[in-house]
């Protein structure tokens, strides 16, 4: 007998593969994007290893390690010396103050095998103080070729004289980029070592006789390594980095297939539904309980082995495709190999997670009775609550979210912690998060049907299509709370990440407002800023804004005489006139008015702060050697102060406390927007340093632009990777209303002979998707804020709550608009039905 329901029911199952592949079409996804990741991973790897070695490939051998002292300059004409070698270049990287910014000399021999510049204007250095530059430096630094000027680096205690000669290209050129050949640049900065050095062997010669003449030389010191191995060190360290961003993206996929095997179950509950007068016959002519589990079950592995194979096909199908696509449109990206072990993985845990969400529908649908049998229909009511046990875990698990959450919140910072460690808290953050969507399953039931008497009245005022669309999503609460659920979790995920990352915005502009309030800073080393300078930027018309002020780093906080903090030399403080900058907005105050600061009243930093003792409203007497002065604190930062202030005075303090009027630099914004008002507002300031000497300038900008990049980054991969979740709740949502059409073949047949027109039909059974994404989407917004606002705070970074409406909001209309298209398909198939011919239909 248990022969005979099994092959009846794995018949059934593949006499209809359209009905297998939808019933099993959210673990079709899931295994399309597990595989899929799999070969993005390897990808990747693969790139990087192939394409992002710093080493060029003519390099046969290399000598040094940057865990080994560095070889000497003098060991370079030696090595160049040995025979076979026929090229060795010694690599070296220095910092270079120049009076008109900062440069990162490199040596590089500029042409040959072992170049990795190429000369496009002028000439490649030969002699010492001459360099080339790349041209996003030339136009930064206003250089051009024979533009002479002067820098201090390496071992040089002066400036010296450097001369451009050249315009190169690289693959990176970061606007501060110079080059020259080693000897070069050893000899203008006064090297006595070399990072390392890299070697060429004569085509023809050995490469081991070479190795072991120049570990003869250098002895054993310096590791001589092959420059195979020293390429496929960098390649593994890029490709770590790569395999660390790959855990992460595995922490969403897992999440993903948790839902997916929640759609799963919800879908083979509507299938068997549909069956029940069979599987009541089959009990009635002897069948047990255990051998209609044992078939469902199988039923549910076949459904699994499909859907994993169809996934992993696939999968390796674009795998294989897309990096033939873009290396035909030019860029270097390797394809995958053939992971036989990863897809023979993803199939067998397509065929496992099948068979876990298929238990539980199975165990209910064997219970039922034979005289189901005698029911002129083929399916049975959906159950509309819970049990007492499922009722008792679900408290149980919500009450043990809540307590989670408490706990998570006694270990939050508080504004005078110095050490706080983010582990424990992170991590009963997250048993919080996951005990409150176990929860969610367990009680779904009960919460659909009030939460949709909310959220369902406004569709019922559109008429009977609204409140067909409304009974019908109601009448199965547990259908529609397995979908729902699934829903809720993607857009809590969502949510989490737009409300994380636009709180993390608003940190980051704040803390961009401190470091890097305008586009550029002009600054000087020996205190005092030439007055020509400030007068030349402030009539320059390529700038806007600009801000003089005075900063000195020796004073010191009294209360009558006894002095405030551990601070022995004093506190830095400047006199910037914060409402002058464009960025005031973004400022923070932990305590007072950034108003009321002005003659006697000072702002403090968090650190000066805590460790003099001061609040807002306090008073204390600020002190140098050459005076004195009694002042009020108006208030106090969060962080730090502009420019890395510990205080920031009023102009007229600082001429009581006897500070020099000489401005000590100044800020200033490009007059206009882009990376042209930005080259033209640095050729300002250039033009208006001429020849001060000490004086230098910086790019802010560049600073805050590489922030925001990176920000901007982190928050649309992590939008794209919880998106996973939601791809799959939109396909649980389609395959349930494309099931659940079928189950209800009849009723729509009913509505259609009573009078609802095809338009009516279509109209109801889209409304009724689009339901399932309205209550998902309002429990996963109910849910992402508070868990949202935790996990910034847990995080130990001080950001504010920021609750970004317009992107909550479209995200809820999006949600809606796709869960209700995926309806529409299966909407347009039953209003095709015959109402005839639906009326006829066995259920």
């Amino acid at each position: 007998m248990r022969a005979t329901v099994l092959r009846t029911q794995v018949s059934v199952a593949a006499r209809r593969p359209g009905r297998l592949i939808l019933t099993g079409l959210a673990i079709l996804v899931a295994a399309f994007v597990v595989f899929g990741t799999v070969l993005v991973q390897e990808i990747t790897e693969r790139t990087v290893r192939d394409n992002l070695s710093g080493t060029p490939a003519a390099t046969d051998l290399v000598i040094g390690d940057p865990e080994q002292p560095s070889p000497t300059a003098a060991q370079l004409p030696r090595v160049r010396a040995l025979t076979g070698v026929a090229e060795a270049v010694g690599r070296s990287e220095i910092g270079v103050l120049l009076g008109e910014g900062y440069l990162n000399l490199q040596a590089d021999p500029g042409s040959g095998p072992l170049a990795t510049v190429r000369v496009i204007r002028g000439s490649y250095p030969t002699r010492p103080g001459e360099i080339a530059i790349t041209p996003r430096t030339a136009e930064r630094l206003g250089l051009a070729v024979g533009t002479a000027t002067s820098g201090t680096g390496g071992e040089l205690t002066a400036p010296t004289q450097l001369t451009v000669t050249g315009v190169v290209e690289t693959d990176a050129d970061g606007g501060s980029d110079a080059y020259a050949p080693d000897n070069v640049v050893t000899a203008w900065a006064h090297l006595t070592t070399v990072e390392r050095i890299d070697v060429r062997v004569t085509p023809g010669t050995s490469p081991e006789s070479v190795r072991e003449a120049v570990t003869a030389l250098v002895g054993a010191t310096q590791p001589v390594r092959s420059g195979a191995e020293v390429r496929q060190t960098e390649a593994n360290a890029a490709a770590e980095q790569v395999g660390r961003l790959f855990v992460l993206v595995g922490v969403f996929v897992a999440i993903a297939v948790i839902a997916a095997a929640l759609v799963v179950t919800s879908t083979f509950r509507i299938v068997f539904a549909q069956r029940m007068r069979q599987l009541a016959l089959l009990r009635a002519v002897g069948a047990g309980r255990g051998t209609l589990v044992g078939a469902l079950t199988a039923e549910g592995a076949l459904t699994g082995l499909v859907a994993g194979v169809v996934g992993v096909a696939g999968a390796l199908a674009l795998g294989y495709a897309l990096p033939a696509v873009l290396r035909a449109s030019g860029r270097a990206v390797s394809s995958p190999g053939l992971p036989l072990t990863a897809s023979v993985a993803v199939v067998a845990g397509a065929v496992m997670i099948t068979v876990l969400a298929v238990l539980a529908p199975a165990l209910s649908a064997a219970r039922v009775s034979p005289l189901e049998a005698l029911r002129t229909a083929s399916t049975t009511a959906g159950r509309r609550g819970v049990g007492v046990p499922r009722l008792v875990c679900g408290l149980l698990l919500a009450a043990g979210a809540v307590l989670a959450a408490v706990a998570t919140i006694r270990q939050l910072p508080t504004p005078e912690q110095e050490s706080y460690d983010p582990t424990m808290p992170l991590l009963l953050l997250v048993g919080s998060g996951a005990l409150a969507f176990f929860a969610l399953v367990a009680l779904g039931p009960l919460l659909v049907r009030p939460v949709l008497a909310v959220l369902g009245w406004p569709l019922r005022q559109l008429g009977p299509h609204g409140r067909l669309a409304v009974g019908g999503v109601g009448g199965t609460p547990r259908r529609a709370a397995a979908v729902s659920v699934v829903v809720a979790l993607g857009v809590t995920l969502i949510s989490g990440v737009v409300i994380g990352g636009a709180s993390m915005r608003v940190l980051a502009d704040r803390e961009m407002a401190l470091s890097a309030p305008t586009d550029f800073e002009v600054t000087t080393s020996d205190g005092t800023l030439p007055a020509a300078v400030v007068t030349g930027a402030e009539v320059a018309q390529a700038l806007d804004r600009v801000v003089p002020y005075r900063r000195v780093a020796d004073v010191t906080v009294l209360r009558g005489t006894d002095r405030l903090g551990d601070v022995e030399s004093g506190y830095p403080t400047n006199d910037l006139d914060v409402a002058a900058l464009p960025t005031t907005g973004d400022l923070d105050v932990a305590q007072g008015s950034l108003a009321d600061r002005g003659p006697g009243r000072i702002v403090l930093n968090s650190w000066v702060a805590r460790d003099t003792g001061l609040r807002a409203g306090d008073t204390a007497t600020l002190a140098r050697a050459t005076g004195r002065v009694d002042v009020r604190v108006a208030a106090v930062l969060p962080g730090d102060g502009p420019l890395h202030a510990g205080i920031l005075v009023d102009p007229a303090d600082l001429d009581r406390l006897g500070v020099p009027a000489a401005y000590t630099g100044l800020l200033a914004d490009a007059a206009d927007a882009g990376e042209d008002g930005r080259t033209a507002g640095v050729r300002a300031l250039r033009q208006a340093i001429g020849g001060s000497e000490g004086v230098g300038l910086a790019v802010l900008a560049d600073e805050r632009d590489r922030n925001d990049a990176l920000l901007s980054t982190l928050v649309w991969i992590a939008v794209g990777l919880v998106g996973l979740t939601v791809l799959i709740a939109v396909v649980g949502v389609g395959s349930t209303t494309a099931l659940s059409v079928v189950e209800r073949v009849r009723e729509s047949g009913l509505l259609r002979a009573i009078g609802l027109s095809r338009t009516g039909l279509r109209t109801m059974l889209t409304a009724e998707s689009g339901l399932y994404g309205v209550i998902g989407a309002t429990i996963g917004l109910l849910l992402g804020v508070p868990y949202a606002w935790l996990a910034v705070q847990t995080l130990g970074i001080d950001a504010p709550l920021t609750v970004p409406v317009l992107p909550l909001v479209g995200l809820f209309v999006a949600l809606v608009a796709s869960t209700a298209l995926a309806g529409v398909l299966p909407a347009r198939r039953a209003s095709r039905v015959s109402p005839v011919v639906a009326l006829g239909l066995d259920g």
